[in-house]
């Protein structure tokens, strides 16, 4: 089912291969434009705005074609995929063309994710902070209200999932950690991921300066790994 008579993905770029993006498969990443959070740790600024180049979803069609048996998924990332309303269409796409599909969500409009986890096989959703303090990291007010009703989505639907917090310790502590560790094993969730803030595409220099001013101790983990039945701890190194 091709793009064709209506609107195209807006894409920012394409990482060809990937063995980290979607768990134990061979991928291509589709970088996704737009999002309208604000958190300072991005390390995709340049896909917040729309007016970005735009790689093409022809170019991206083409390529998984030349890629048939080297992967065997696309994911779709960001920016926020779900601010793209072509992003149904083109999952649909790649999944007649015989990949499996991934998601990388932020859970930004809960409504456009519920479409596209009717779509997906995979969907990793990030967490930013406990759902009560989500404005100190994404900039927007009631941030945190469409990320629970997201999660919720996620937690709902027939797919694999990870959900995952990026730790910059200036904008959580170690109290934060386990408070919104807390709430998720209220909601449910069994696969979470702790990973630490790395510099590489952040343009907030507030944020590079003291990234490591503390760390999760053998404590925090060992609690993480006892509350959740798959925990999964990435440092930044």
């Amino acid at each position: 089912m091709a793009l064709a008579g209506r609107r195209r993905l807006r894409v920012g770029g394409v990482v060809p291969y990937s063995t980290v993006d979607f768990p134990g498969r061979v991928s291509t990443v589709v970088f996704v434009q737009g999002c309208p959070w604000r958190c300072g740790y991005c390390h995709n600024p340049h896909l917040q705005p729309r007016s970005g180049r735009d790689t093409g979803w022809a170019s991206v069609r083409s390529l998984l074609a030349r890629r048939r048996g080297l992967v065997d998924a696309v994911v779709f990332s960001g920016g926020e995929p779900t601010s793209d309303p072509a992003l149904v269409p083109a999952i649909k796409e790649v999944r007649e063309q015989g990949f499996a599909a991934g998601l990388h969500t932020a859970g930004i409009y809960p409504p456009r994710l519920e479409r596209a986890l009717r779509e997906v096989d995979w969907v990793g959703i990030d967490v930013k902070a406990p759902f009560e303090r989500y404005a100190a990291v994404t900039g927007v007010a009631g941030s945190g209200v469409a990320a629970r009703k997201s999660l919720q989505a996620v937690l709902d639907a027939d797919c694999a999932y990870e959900v995952r917090m990026t730790l910059h310790p200036a904008l959580a502590t170690a109290g934060d950690v386990r408070e919104l560790a807390g709430s998720l094993v209220a909601m449910g969730v069994r696969h979470f991921a702790l990973q630490r803030f790395r510099s590489r595409g952040c343009a907030n220099p507030a944020m590079r300066t003291g990234a490591r001013a503390w760390e999760p101790d053998a404590a925090l983990l060992a609690e993480l790994t006892a509350a959740f039945p798959s925990f999964t701890y990435r440092d930044a190194a």
